[in-house]
């Protein structure tokens, strides 16, 4: 068979933006779902309707398509895999009648992350104080950082199990010195022991089995987590994640030949929102941004914090479609702008008087920009029962076409609700 080009479904803003519905629709239609970067940091959550009751599932570590009982689900080398965290979504699955583990696949380049890790991160954001980055505190930074300084463990060590207690031991002793803090490393090596056998059972090349699949014409989706503004080297730095969660990500967190890559979907939501510290040129901070809160339920899936709340900004999202060369985009919760009278949308940033053609690189320079926003009429209807594109509302479907026409990107998909039904395509 000819090979199928891979589709990617990436995060266009800070995260939240909603991936895990769509990736739970597409899935329908895919053979594989694979995760390429980020960790259990991540939380996708997905609604649908079953035999008359609405069932809310959220994912940390497993791809959101695992949910159909023929998608294989693949865990990339780019992740960092806390095993504990990844078997307790597999075991709080099977107590809903969902067996999935024969369908779960992890490559085995993948870095361990472990309890330690979870331990320096919550340390090392209490030592900043009021410049706290505003990490999930999973671990996820100290993961990859002994990845980065090669002393990490991966999954393939795991094979001899003398030689990884060994270094685990090493390394445990080696962040005591750092760190100072008192460590049980007994139980947790105890923990994996237990599970070892089922978690080599799942190991496998993952960049060998996905280009592989894709050569023999099975169809591939890539689920990307967190989001491009929060990316290490492409977002609002240092209040980012410690991945590339752009496109690049997908490359180098999977393996995936980037000669096959087809679709390419970004995600937005049709307002901004960030969690935890750093600069929100849009950002709403009075009474507003408290009911957008509420009306949209931004509180992390994750963390359960309360997400910041603010205007859709076009230059920073703008730049994402730029770095990651969207071939379109999904629009959600447009419905949780229903009972506005107005919505601002910022179309340009401007420093010192000057207009900005991109977006600074220095973070005392976005926390000062002007924003010029543009003025648009709400609609002022319920669009939750709207099944297609054409029952929009006359100025809904104005607000989507100029976001559209400023991003230079058109908007495939668009999400008035939780549920999986609750999506219009164009």
């Amino acid at each position: 068979m000819a090979p199928i080009p891979y589709t990617v479904v990436l995060g266009a803003q800070w995260g939240d933006e909603g991936k895990g519905k769509l990736v739970d629709i597409l899935s329908k239609d895919f053979d594989i779902v694979a995760r390429a970067t980020g960790g259990a940091n991540a939380g996708h959550t997905v609604y649908f309707n079953e035999g008359g009751v609405t069932k809310k599932f959220v994912f940390h570590l497993l791809p959101s398509g695992i949910l159909y009982p023929h998608v294989n689900c693949v865990i990339g080398n780019g992740l960092v895999l806390h095993v504990g965290s990844m078997f307790e979504e597999i075991e709080a699955l099977k107590v809903q009648g969902y067996d999935v583990e024969s369908r779960v696949k992890v490559s085995d380049r993948v870095a361990l992350l472990f309890d330690y890790h979870k331990l320096i991160d919550g340390a090392q954001e209490d030592s900043k104080g009021g410049a706290k980055v505003g990490t999930t505190r999973r671990g996820i930074g100290p993961a990859y950082s002994d990845k980065i300084n090669r002393r990490g463990l991966r999954l393939c060590d795991l094979a001899n199990w003398d030689s990884f207690v060994e270094k685990y031991s090493a390394n445990v002793a080696w962040h005591q010195k750092v760190y100072g803090f008192e460590y049980d490393a007994e139980t947790e090596l105890n923990g994996l022991k237990a599970v070892r056998n089922r978690l080599l059972a799942m190991k496998v090349d993952a960049a060998f089995v996905l280009n592989s699949a894709i050569t023999a014409g099975k169809k591939v989706l890539v689920e990307g987590a967190n989001a491009t503004l929060l990316d290490i080297d492409h977002g609002t730095y240092p209040f980012v994640t410690s991945s590339n969660p752009s496109i690049g990500g997908v490359f180098t967190g999977t393996g995936l030949n980037p000669r096959f890559l087809g679709e390419n979907i970004g995600i937005v939501k049709a307002y901004m929102t960030r969690v935890g510290s750093g600069p929100f040129p849009t950002e709403l901070t009075d009474a507003l941004g408290d009911s957008i809160r509420e009306a949209g339920g931004e509180y992390g899936s994750t963390t359960g914090r309360p997400r910041r709340c603010g205007w859709f900004d076009v230059p920073m999202t703008k730049y994402s479609v730029m770095v990651n060369g969207f071939s379109c985009l999904n629009l959600t919760k447009l419905d949780v702008l229903d009972d506005l009278d107005e919505i601002k949308v910022a179309v340009g940033y401007s420093l010192d008087g000057q207009k900005l053609e991109s977006i600074p690189a220095s973070l005392e320079d976005l926390a000062r920009v002007e924003v010029t926003y543009e003025n648009l009429p709400g609609w002022k209807v319920s669009l939750k029962e709207v099944t297609a594109w054409d029952a929009l509302p006359e100025n809904a479907k104005k607000y989507v076409l100029r976001l559209e026409e400023l991003l230079g990107c058109p908007f495939k998909y668009i999400g008035v609700g939780q549920r999986r039904d609750q999506l219009l395509v164009r």
